[in-house]
């Protein structure tokens, strides 16, 4: 399908066909549910929202799909520097198993069973966010030093390695160094992820830069086989594992805004929400706007 074939299938209310899947349901995250396929994982993004690391109790139609889709779209782009766990012609695959509903098809993928590595591999390339925060205190992120005289939002010298604990849903990940994250893993194979890492986000940057847009930072995650290969996994440069900004507005000393949930952050702190559960409701126009911006990603992105 191409892009906008794509967003015009996008359902207009919160999905209801993962409540149908006849198959079963070994995990669930803040927004991914996982069914057991026996050989394999269906592995399924809801329009679950989540915020400040609570579920919200309103969905985003469609968001399911749209990171499903951006996700086979890279997974696509980036196989000449590592392999990841998509099955080969997953549209066979749907069709094997008797997986016939379009918008379920849309918002999954039939992935290899894998062993989760258990690090969040994170890559910035540009000083926002909690980045910034730490910077300012200290003059360092995540424990690496980095020039005097930063402005928020600017471009760092080179992309870094931020990587941080996989913690349970519910709770917060935690920042850890090159020796906490060798000491996690092995030498070896910390190192083939920080390289990996790296590679993948200059890769994307690169390539999200060719469609207007500003890879600022992302998360990777991975998974080994029985013999003890590295293969990517879970979701790949999606706006919500990405911090993506339109390179039209960009500039440095401001948090530029981005192709995310942003509306949704902004309304939960101008309400002063205490970012406990419970969590409130969300507004329609919030919830219509972020809508847009998830598929103004997918077609920015897909698009060029």
């Amino acid at each position: 399908m191409t892009h906008l074939e794509i967003a015009a299938a996008l359902p207009q209310t919160a999905a209801t066909s993962i409540e149908n899947v006849p198959f079963p349901r070994i995990a669930s995250g803040k927004v991914r549910e996982i069914f057991d396929l026996g050989d394999a994982l269906l592995l399924t993004a809801s329009d679950r929202l989540s915020a400040f690391d609570v579920i919200l109790p309103d969905g985003i139609p469609g968001k399911g799909a749209v990171l499903t889709q951006i996700s086979n779209w890279w997974f696509a782009q980036t196989t000449g520097i590592i392999q990841n766990h998509l099955l080969p012609d997953q549209a066979g695959e749907f069709r094997r198993r008797g997986i016939t509903d379009r918008d379920l098809q849309l918002r999954s993928m039939i992935v290899r069973k894998l062993k989760t590595v258990p690090i969040e591999c994170v890559v910035r390339g540009y000083l926002v966010g909690s980045g910034w925060s730490s910077y300012q205190k200290t003059g360092d992120v995540c424990g690496l030093k980095l020039p005097p005289g930063l402005r928020q939002a600017d471009k760092l010298p080179e992309p870094i390695f931020t990587p941080t604990t996989k913690a349970p849903k519910g709770q917060h990940d935690e920042p850890i160094n090159d020796a906490q994250g060798a000491a996690t893993v092995g030498d070896a194979l910390y190192r083939q992820l920080k390289e990996t890492s790296l590679a993948l986000y200059r890769f994307g940057h690169d390539r999200a830069k060719q469609a207007g847009v500003i890879l600022a930072d992302t998360k990777f995650e991975f998974g080994t086989d029985a013999a003890g290969n590295l293969w990517l996994i879970d979701e790949l440069l999606t706006p919500d594992s990405s911090r993506y900004w339109p390179a039209e507005s960009y500039a440095p000393n401001q948090s530029p805004p981005s192709y995310d949930k942003q509306f949704v952050r902004d309304h939960l702190l101008a309400i002063k929400w205490n970012q406990q559960p419970p969590a409130p409701h969300l507004p329609a126009e919030v919830i219509a706007r972020t809508r847009e911006k998830y598929i103004q990603a997918l077609t920015t992105l897909l698009g060029s």
